[in-house]
């Protein structure tokens, strides 16, 4: 019994993750997880950093 609690919390987590991701592949976020995800487009190249700098207000 313990193990089928396990398996279906572990299924639960898997698929939120899976949900999460597709969601926001569907938002057209190029660095999932990223605060600034939106603002890249691609040209963080897995830095956020770069993208935070791109769009800071002068």
């Amino acid at each position: 019994m313990e193990n089928i609690i396990i398996s279906v919390i572990l299924l639960v987590i898997v698929g939120a993750v899976v949900l999460y991701l597709y969601k926001a592949k569907k938002r057209g976020e190029t660095c999932i997880g990223c605060p600034y995800a939106n603002m890249c487009k691609g040209k963080c190249n897995g830095s956020c950093n770069s993208a935070k700098t791109d769009n800071k207000v002068k």
